[in-house]
């Protein structure tokens, strides 16, 4: 009977999520809809252009399918999307998927790097920060998040180019990877680490490895930043309660009471905010991107902007947006499972 409950807590669960999904898609589906709509760009325009007749005009917008009643565009523009059709690019020449599927990966394996090195040096800090609390190391680990918080990111990536490519030229320069393999390696994933690994173009991979190595440290420093100080108020609360208590009379180190007591308890808030933090190094690397020329996501949407590409910009924005609504579902449902509380 007990397994009955728990199967249909399971059941109702996943169903809940799924419709939730399901209704925040369709959410974001309407409002790029709308606003395509209500963009002051005429999109039968930029097909037949500025001179053409009234007749051709009224053909061209017939044909769009912009006659018809607001729903109706709707409906046609959700079998759009689910078919993979985001429109065409009217400063590429090409298909907006085909576009995202060029320029997506390398802002995914930045972010990628970025959030890892975050995760590897946030935790441990904010968990250091937390026993060490109101001492030297707790202050220096509070400025460094408020440094992290309050320096413009592309001031920070101009200076690092100036210092560690210009003056100490440990790193590579600006772009992802330099000319003479630029057009030499095969495209199997478009990531770079990875095609050059299956390749096995080794000095390929330490030429993209010098050329990720900045902006991946610079994205990394305010993801760190971010986890470190949210690391620290989950875990200062937690080491107020009576099981640490507990565990200081058994006679546990300090090490084993924050890697194995307090850590697992903050696993759940925890595993939220670095999917926040990863998806926000997804979205919000245009800066970035654009200091160092990263032919990511970002640089494609400050040029669609740019150009007035509205196909692209709104394209771009739906894979983020799917990106946050997944990642967001991902983490709830990590959270559920890692914490007995919550279930």
């Amino acid at each position: 009977m007990k397994r009955w409950g728990r199967a249909q807590r399971l059941v109702h669960g996943c169903a809940r999520a799924v419709l939730t999904l399901a209704l925040t898609i369709v959410g974001l589906l309407l409002v790029t809809f709308l606003i395509q709509r209500a963009a002051p760009i005429d999109p039968v325009l930029r097909v037949v252009g500025d001179h053409a007749s009234p007749e051709a005009y009224k053909a061209a917008k017939h044909e769009l399918g912009l006659d018809r009643p607001l729903y109706v565009q709707f409906g046609r523009y959700l079998g759009d999307v689910a078919k993979g059709n985001l429109g065409k690019s009217t400063s590429t020449g090409r298909a907006v998927s085909e576009d995202l599927r060029e320029y997506f990966p390398a802002t995914l394996e930045l972010s990628t790097v970025a959030i890892v090195l975050g995760v590897l040096l946030g935790i441990p800090l904010g968990l250091w920060a937390a026993h060490q609390h109101d001492r030297w190391v707790d202050q220096l680990v509070r400025v460094i998040s408020l440094f992290g918080y309050s320096v413009p990111v592309f001031w920070l990536g101009l200076m690092g180019l100036l210092l560690f490519y210009a003056k100490l030229h440990w790193v590579a320069g600006p772009g992802r990877i330099d000319d003479v393999w630029q057009y030499t390696l095969q495209a199997h994933s478009h990531l770079l680490l990875i095609d050059t690994a299956m390749d096995h173009e080794w000095a390929a991979m330490r030429n993209a490895i010098a050329h990720l190595a900045l902006p991946a440290a610079l994205l990394a420093y305010f993801s760190t930043a971010y986890i470190a100080r949210m690391t620290r108020a989950f875990a200062l609360e937690e080491l107020g309660k009576e099981y640490v208590l507990t565990a200081r009379v058994k006679g546990a180190n300090e090490a084993r009471i924050l890697w194995r007591h307090v850590l697992p308890n903050v696993a759940a808030p925890l595993v939220t905010v670095i999917s926040l933090s990863y998806v926000t190094l997804l979205e919000g690397a245009v800066l970035t991107e654009s200091v160092f020329s990263w032919p990511g996501i970002g640089l494609y949407i400050t040029n669609a902007l740019f150009s007035a590409d509205l196909a692209a910009v709104l394209g771009g924005t739906l894979l983020i947006g799917f990106c946050f609504v997944g990642l967001n579902t991902l983490s709830d449902q990590i959270g559920y499972w890692l914490d007995p509380r919550v279930r």
